[in-house]
């Protein structure tokens, strides 16, 4: 698996160019120490950040085996962060039966702002080069990570098995959902993020540097409320999808507008659908009925 488009190098961590002096790369980690000590007034996670980064490059033999793991995987990245096709299945376990284009619509986004940038009449050979989207700005790089974001959740979503029903990236009229799970657990709406950064928890409400002012817990409650109300359903559970990386752990944020918001490392996801919230489920009529509901109701963007 490729690091995320958002992910930081070594270098970038210690503020210098990949082609820095061995002296200014020394100066460099001094300095981002001192700036990041929290007994500075910087913040542990950067400060740590900085002693990972050192541990990285900081003489010369571990900064050749950093560069040289670089160039081999600069080959592979390319292909992982484009669309890649499906695959022959391994097993012949029947899947979550699904709809519509996971990550499509920040793919046609990312694509049509990063040749915006580039500039007119630029060729862009290929958009997915692992130096072009690691020279892109942050908000650029963030429409192509949450697309993989998005992508990665439907894998693992199909996973469920043939009592579950999947819709990607469904449109409302408060902006679009990024997955509608109903099965046997209850009807989620679920949000996939790759934000680049560590996640904290606030309340019923995620926080952090990376995050900005977006209070994605919110907005997927809008969203998912008014879909509820076109589709003339009630969701059982809302859910934010986050990298390992930044949300180790499952978080239960409590109730949200009567319906149970959660935080959720991405690799733990099935798990979690699967395994439901205690009291919450559906099955037999219902289940048919939501589903007939939903499908009359569904709107991709």
């Amino acid at each position: 698996m490729p690091d995320s488009p958002l992910a930081a190098s070594a270098y970038e961590v210690l503020g210098v160019a990949s082609t820095a002096s061995d002296a200014e790369l020394r100066r460099a980690y001094r300095r981002r120490l001192r700036e990041t000590h929290p007994d500075a007034g910087g913040v542990a996670a950067e400060f740590h950040a900085v002693q990972d980064a050192w541990e990285l490059v900081g003489t010369r033999e571990a900064r050749s085996a950093y560069d040289a793991r670089g160039l081999r995987a600069a080959g592979r990245a390319s292909e992982a962060y484009a669309p890649r096709a499906s695959r022959p299945r391994a097993d012949s376990r029947p899947q979550a039966r699904a709809s519509g284009h996971p990550g499509g619509w920040y793919r046609e986004r990312y694509l049509a702002e990063v040749r915006e940038w580039a500039g007119r009449g630029v060729e862009l050979p290929d958009p997915y080069d692992p130096a072009l989207v690691r020279s892109a700005p942050r908000l650029v790089k963030h429409y192509l990570a949450a697309a993989i974001a998005e992508e990665r959740s439907a894998r693992e979503l199909a996973a469920l098995g043939i009592g579950y029903t999947v819709w990607h990236d469904v449109d409302t009229v408060a902006g679009k959902l990024d997955h509608i799970v109903l099965g046997p657990s209850g009807l989620w709406a679920l949000l996939s993020e790759d934000w680049g950064g560590e996640i904290r928890v606030k309340g019923s409400e995620l926080i952090g540097p990376a995050l900005g002012g977006e209070r994605p817990v919110h907005e997927l409650s809008q969203r998912a409320r008014a879909f509820a109300r076109a589709a003339r359903v009630r969701f059982s559970a809302l859910g934010v999808v986050a990298p390992e990386a930044d949300a180790p752990r499952v978080v239960d944020l409590g109730a949200v507008r009567g319906a149970r918001a959660l935080l959720i490392p991405q690799p733990q996801l099935a798990h979690v659908v699967r395994t439901g919230i205690p009291g919450v489920g559906t099955g037999g009529t219902d289940l048919f009925e939501l589903r007939t509901r939903i499908q009359a109701a569904v709107r991709f963007v």
